[in-house]
Order: C-alpha cells, then structure tokens, then sequence
C-alpha cells in the first residue's frame, strides 16, 4: 500500500504539529482539518501541507476532506471536560468525552466508508478501558473498541463457536496507538509542573506514588509514519511507552534537579489527593488536576505487555532529552512577565 495523501484530524495539536512536520519531510501530501486556520499557522508553511477550516463533528465535513486521501489519523482526544456551563451549549458538546472520544471515532469509520478511505489510524491511550473508573479512560476505551471493532467483520465457518469467526475487513485496515503520557518542548505535562515549581516556594503533591512510563512526542509520530503504510500494522493495537517509569514525585524531583532550584515537594495522602483534586476541579481556567484525574492515576500509566511495542522501537531518555527545552523556561518565563507589564 503506498501512501501519498493523508488527512489529520486533531493536526493542530502538540502530537499533531509533530506528526504533521514528519510526514512533510518525507514527501507526503498533509491535509489537516482544523475548526479555525490560524490555529494551524506554523504548519501552513510547511511543504505538502494543506490546512482545511471545517468542523471535525459533522460528517459531511469529514467525507468532503477525506476525499483524494489514501489514509486517515484521528489524533483528538480531550484530558478535561467543562463541569460549568449549560450541557446543550456548543462549548460544553465540543469539550464532552463522549463526542471526542466516542462519537468522533463513530463519525469517522462512517466517512472513510463513504470516502472510499481503507486506511485508518487511531489515537488512544494508555489506560484505556470501558470499565474504568475515570471517565476519559473509559471513553478512550469505548472510542478504541469502536475502530478496532471497524476493521472485523463477522463470516462464519463450520466447526466455530457457534459458527461465527472474527476476520480482518478487507475494507478498513486499522492500527491503533496507547501511548503514556507524552513529553517535549510544548506539552502540558512536564512544562506545567515545572512553571509550577518556578514560581511557588512548595508544592502540594497528589498521588505521589502514580506510576508513568513517559514517550517522547517525535517517538511517537515516527511510530505513526513508519506504521502507515506497513502491511505488518494492519490490525494492530501498539503501546507506547519510554524505557523507564517513574512515580510522579520522582519526576517531580528530576524537575526540581534540572531547573537548579530548591522546592519542597509535600507528598499528600490518597485522602487528601482527592479533596486537592476536588478543589482545583473548580479551578477557573487551565485545569491542573480534576478528580477524574485522580481515579485515572490509581491505575499504573506503563506498558504490561498487554499490546506490543511497535517494531524497533527504540524510545528516547526522558532524562536524556528534557533537559534541553526546561532548561531555557526561567528565561522565557521572564521576558513573558516583561511583555505581560508592558501588556503586550
């Protein structure tokens, strides 16, 4: 299967400008669909690509910029939904789990049948299950079942339980990602706490003990790229993981090492993480922490060997490769506080 045309839905994102970027530089034509162009404007003026104002949630839409492509990648995914707000208001409908991680997938296995697309890939995450306790996992979950449901299709053959088999359809070949949480330059994991440890003198830390197993962004892109259009991935369901885990308090400490600084870090009891979590639910603005977090991180963020790695897969040194950008945050957190006094 050669691939030349891709359509990105969710391309304007932290994983998404990175996948984007590797796919432009070796050759294939990118058309990334985004709800406002200027969202997309570093990638405007990367070779081969296209960007498409539409809405990712009407079909219609999805059939219209699905067309001419060979393949489709679904990167959208939400780690917060609104709890304020009206439920009917567009706002709230386009921040709910079940719209992005349920019926968006839906939305999309119905285009590419109308599109005529056999080639689909699909973001979910590590800890995806329809029975979990945390609403985005279970949505992640529910969303992952869906596709990975999209390329079977029952036949039936004499001598199976009850003479149904479950075949790859030949239609749609689908391949499905579960990273860990996913660190670089611009994610909101690492570069959150690390502002958090510049500017406060002691942080409250809920669940310590939480266990991830970081990837790096441009691992995971090339995990996309080198799987698109590989016969091998057809059907597959790949973990994503970097080659060490840590507790969060431990990476709260390599945070403090690389920045240079002195912070106490204050490890809270599983009671207390959760009234913290309650608290900064309420939290006007940018969430940090919700309580559906919190039940999300009862369950260990790491790779068990429920799904395989993908083939040569040789994952970057969080240790190794985060130093460079956090380094230079005191520097650029500074001349922010300049331009926000001048008001700029």
């Amino acid at each position: 299967m050669k691939i030349e045309k891709v359509c990105i839905l969710g391309g304007t994102g932290f994983v998404g400008h990175a996948l984007v970027s590797e796919l432009a530089a070796r050759g294939i034509q990118v058309r990334v669909l985004a709800r406002r162009r200027e969202h997309a404007k570093p990638l405007i003026l990367l070779p081969t690509v296209e960007v498409v104002e539409g809405d990712i949630h009407d079909e219609r839409v999805l059939v219209r910029a699905f067309e001419g492509c060979d393949a489709v990648i679904n990167l959208v995914g939400i780690l917060h939904e609104s709890i304020m707000g009206r439920v009917d208001s567009p706002e709230h409908r386009r921040g709910d789990f079940h719209q992005c991680h349920i019926e968006l997938p839906r939305k999309v296995i119905g285009a590419c049948a109308q599109a005529g697309i056999d080639r689909l890939l699909h973001m979910s995450a590590l800890g995806a299950d329809p029975t979990s306790r945390s609403a985005y996992q279970r949505s992640k979950g529910i969303g992952e079942a869906i596709v990975r449901e999209a390329g079977m299709v029952p036949t039936y053959e004499p001598g199976t339980l009850y003479g149904a088999k479950f075949t790859a359809r030949r239609g749609l070949h689908v391949t499905i990602f579960r990273p860990s949480v996913i660190f670089g330059p611009a994610d909101s994991f690492l570069n959150l706490f690390a502002r958090l440890l510049k500017f406060l003198p002691a942080i409250p830390l809920a669940c310590p003990q939480a266990q991830f197993q970081p990837v790096y962004v441009r691992d995971v892109a090339r995990a996309f790229v080198e799987s698109i259009d590989n016969p091998g991935a057809f059907g597959q369901t790949y973990d994503l993981c970097g080659p060490k885990r840590y507790t969060l308090i431990e990476l709260m400490q390599i945070l403090v090492h690389v920045l240079g600084i002195r912070r106490k870090i204050i490890p809270l009891t599983d009671r207390f993480s959760y009234w913290n979590a309650w608290l900064l639910e309420w939290k006007p603005g940018r969430k940090i922490m919700t309580r559906d977090n919190y039940y999300a991180m009862q369950i260990p963020n790491v790779c068990t060997g429920a799904h395989p790695l993908p083939p040569d897969w040789h994952p970057a040194d969080l240790e190794a490769t985060a130093p460079g950008w956090l380094q230079g945050i005191s520097q650029r957190s500074g001349y922010q506080r300049y331009r926000n006094r001048a008001h700029r």
